[in-house]
């Protein structure tokens, strides 16, 4: 019995982590995931290093996107996309309708 309340403040530690740390991070991740999978020719996302551009084509792992007034092709891996422009536009537009 001792050595359960020795332990309480350790189990009680680790729960708090689990809640406030581990669990968030993962819905986050299955959310990034999400988006990953969804994306589709003419989106237009921001790359991790700050560069927007419109997907011109995809492949399994492998998106080329088409930016600047050059139409510059720039390869890069899906992981590299930071979120998804083209979505939020539309979603701006449709809570100002809702208004």
């Amino acid at each position: 019995m001792d050595s359960l309340y020795r332990l309480a403040p350790l189990i009680i530690v680790l729960a708090f982590f689990y809640l406030l740390i581990f669990l968030p991070e993962s819905r986050r991740r299955k959310k990034y995931n999400a988006m990953l999978q969804g994306l589709k020719v003419n989106d237009e996302v921001m790359t991790k290093g700050g560069i927007i551009g419109k997907i011109a084509h995809i492949q399994e792992n492998v998106l080329t996107i088409q930016t600047g007034p050059d139409r510059v092709k720039i390869k890069l891996d899906k992981t590299g996309v930071l979120n998804v422009l083209s979505e939020t536009k539309k979603q701006e537009s449709t809570d100002i309708d809702k208004k």
